[in-house]
């Protein structure tokens, strides 16, 4: 399960820093339709997985405060990154940024396991 889940994190953040590079320089790219529904079934599929995993590996039973806050940070990185590719000019890039860093931020509390890891 949790290869499943690593492969549709890696083709997540693949598709989108892909979106956003064409978003910048060949817009056209974005009219076909699989680039318009990929991204959300593989978003739908990486949160299924993750919560197989979860279940699987009985993450409820402990602590599951980094869980949680690793949700929140997904929501976090669809927002930046609705915005950055929408967003013009500087907006765009500073979205991009964020969006990399909530993402650096969700795989640090994955291999930690603390959500408040820069804390200690």
């Amino acid at each position: 399960m949790k290869h499943i889940h690593l492969l549709f994190v890696a083709l997540v953040v693949i598709l989108y820093v892909a979106r956003f590079w064409a978003t910048q320089y060949k817009p056209e790219l974005l009219e076909n339709k699989w680039i318009k529904i990929a991204p959300h079934a593989l978003a739908g599929l990486l949160l299924l997985s993750g919560f197989g995993l979860a279940f699987a590996d009985g993450w409820f039973d402990q602590s599951y405060s980094w869980i949680i806050a690793k949700l929140f940070a997904m929501f976090a990185f669809i927002g930046l990154g609705m915005v950055s590719l929408k967003a013009q000019g500087d907006n765009r890039w500073y979205a991009f940024a964020g969006a990399l860093i909530v993402l650096v931020y969700i795989v640090k509390v994955a291999f930690t396991k603390q959500a408040f890891f820069f804390l200690g």
